[in-house]
């Protein structure tokens, strides 16, 4: 069980929604990472920003930016 929750869409705030709504829609749900984060809404918001930034800027490819990130989750053994 983790220590700190992972909010659910009607826990967060409005804002907060629109952005679960976009991960809805492209992933078909909302990472354990930024449902955690969710409690702080203004840390929430920049952390998407540069997540964005990280993923969708530069010339890795983002497949290739996706497994590093499943990787270093399974050998810190996080849910992802």
């Amino acid at each position: 069980m983790p220590r700190i929750s992972r909010l659910e869409k009607d826990q967060v705030d409005q804002p907060t929604q629109e952005i679960y709504d976009t991960y809805i829609a492209e992933r078909g749900k909302v990472p354990n990472m930024f449902r955690t984060v969710a409690h702080r809404p203004e840390i929430f918001r920049t952390l998407i920003a540069h997540f964005r930034a990280v993923m969708n800027t530069g010339t890795v490819p983002a497949k290739l930016k996706e497994l590093v990130i499943v990787r270093t989750s399974q050998l810190n053994n996080c849910e992802y």
